[in-house]
């Protein structure tokens, strides 16, 4: 992986981030504030002979003497004996093995000098300690170098300083706690964010989607509020919302653009009969078409929707329209095309093609030519965008995208997942049909970021979070999907 890789990672996942890493670092914070504060004295002895020589080759020999020796009492020093000296004296009530705990011996380098250091839980505590752990360290010195209190001991430590009186505590150290802390959480969040995108199969970035599958995303469709539907089911198409009213404007504006993209794909032999179909039911094909269409019609081209999903139409009832005539009628004979298509009340130059009574046989009655037929005399005086059912369930979308110029396929930002998109471009790569590019719907206005079961009555085996049936082919570098074709054209 890449440095732009696990930048990417921690974007996509910022949010389990920063929830980690406060949780760290209020854990730090709330241990430190519940640590009992502890203190630090130091106060030092020197190892000395019993008396001056002003020889000067028997004072070095006795120095050499006093250092050697001065490590032999810093075992001394941490012994139970001086403890239990040190707890008779101020009186205390702990363990010598405990007390012990709580004192540190050290010799500097070349030097005569045994420094205590005192713990405790007082600043006075600690400076009481300190003096009295070199004061019975002394006594006990003097005792095993003169067991009969005989005349002088030849070596003994003498109290030089005096403990200082701390002025603030070692422990807790806030500062370097919370630091800590705070280090901790970020190499947790960080593992967080590889582990999830190791995981993660979600599909999120233009940029990602357009390196893996080696498609164009031609539309992105921001998350707002104009694009859901209301209690009664009815949509509200963006090119005619208030520019003015807040947050709306980048749906409107996002519905033109893809149309000047469809209209740039092919100067030449622009597509005139398109499919707007998606990998799973939810990803809102049926929302991007009656917007793509409002759209298109705005631009002065006329314009017809054809409801194809057979099994469970929405345009009709979306729009607001009658939803009991349409295809099935007009492909039986039953009534006119003309008076099956409906118009749109402020749209003009859009009609619609409901779907009709939902017939036993949708995917015999979609590929059939009577239907062929009836796509071309459509196509002859307007552009044609068909509503089609999803591609992973049922196999009526990739019929109908053979049999036009092109699919649009409608993924969901953050979660349609790699394998649903891979399985649906190879349903259409089957029955070579085009894709004509992918469009990332509800994807977040902020910045950086952008399930089977279709309700047919049918056992599909298909559910969100459902595996493929067929594992996805992966490529040895990264683990990405590959692609067989480039899907530039049939």
């Amino acid at each position: 992986m890449e440095l732009k890789d696990y930048v990417r990672l921690l974007r996509n996942h910022w949010a389990g981030v920063m929830v980690i890493v406060v949780a760290c670092v209020l854990v730090g914070a709330a241990w430190t504030a519940t640590r009992s504060p502890v203190y630090a004295a130091n106060a030092k002895g020197f190892v000395t002979t019993a008396q001056a020589d002003d020889n000067a080759s028997l004072a070095s020999v006795n120095d050499s003497l006093a250092k050697s020796k001065a490590t032999s009492f810093l075992e001394i020093a941490r012994s139970r004996a001086v403890a239990q000296r040190v707890i008779d004296e101020l009186g205390l009530s702990a363990s010598s093995s405990t007390l012990v705990n709580n004192i540190e011996a050290t010799q500097p380098p070349d030097t005569v000098i045994i420094q205590i250091t005192a713990r405790a839980g007082t600043a006075r505590s600690a400076q009481e300690l300190a003096d009295a752990w070199v004061a019975a360290l002394s006594a006990t010195v003097e005792e095993i170098q003169n067991p009969n209190r005989r005349g002088t001991a030849a070596l003994r430590i003498m109290p030089v300083e005096e403990a200082a009186l701390p002025g603030s505590p070692i422990s807790p150290d806030p500062v370097r706690n919370m630091g800590l802390a705070l280090l901790l959480g970020l190499l947790l969040g960080f593992g967080y964010a590889v582990l999830r995108g190791a995981f993660d199969r979600r599909l999120r970035s233009k940029r990602e989607i357009e390196e893996r599958f080696n498609i164009s995303v031609v539309g992105q469709i921001p998350k707002v509020d104009l694009l859901e539907r209301d209690k009664g089911g009815r949509l509200a198409l963006a090119v005619d919302a208030d520019a003015r009213d807040s947050g709306q404007a980048p749906a409107s504006e996002a519905f033109r653009k893809l149309r000047t993209n469809l209209t740039y794909m092919d100067i030449d032999n622009p597509p005139r009969i398109i499919v707007v179909t998606s990998p799973l039911p939810g990803d809102g094909k049926s929302t991007v078409a009656a917007n793509l269409v409002a759209a298109i019609e705005r631009s002065g081209e006329p314009v017809i929707l054809v409801d194809g999903d057979l099994r469970r139409p929405m345009v009709a009832s979306t729009l607001g329209l009658v939803d009991g005539v349409g295809i099935t009628d007009v492909l039986t004979g039953k009534i006119g095309l003309e008076e099956a298509l409906q118009r749109v009340p402020g749209h003009d130059g859009l009609r619609v093609l409901a779907a009709g009574p939902i017939p036993p046989n949708p995917s015999e009655l979609l590929g059939s030519q009577a239907m062929r037929n009836l796509l071309a005399r459509l196509s002859q005086g307007a552009i044609v965008v068909i509503d089609a059912p999803p591609l992973l369930p049922v196999t009526d979308g990739a019929i109908l995208s053979a049999r036009t110029d092109g699919a649009l396929v409608v993924i969901s930002a953050g979660k349609t997942r790699d394998h649903h998109l891979e399985q649906a471009l190879e349903h259409l790569e089957r029955v070579d049909a085009k894709t004509l590019g992918l469009i990332v719907n509800r994807e977040p206005t902020r910045k950086g970021v952008f399930g089977y079961g279709y309700g047919y009555g049918y056992g599909y085996g298909y559910g969100y979070g459902a595996r493929p049936q067929k594992a996805p082919r992966t490529s040895a570098k990264d683990g990405a999907p590959k692609r067989r074709l480039s899907r530039t054209g049939k």
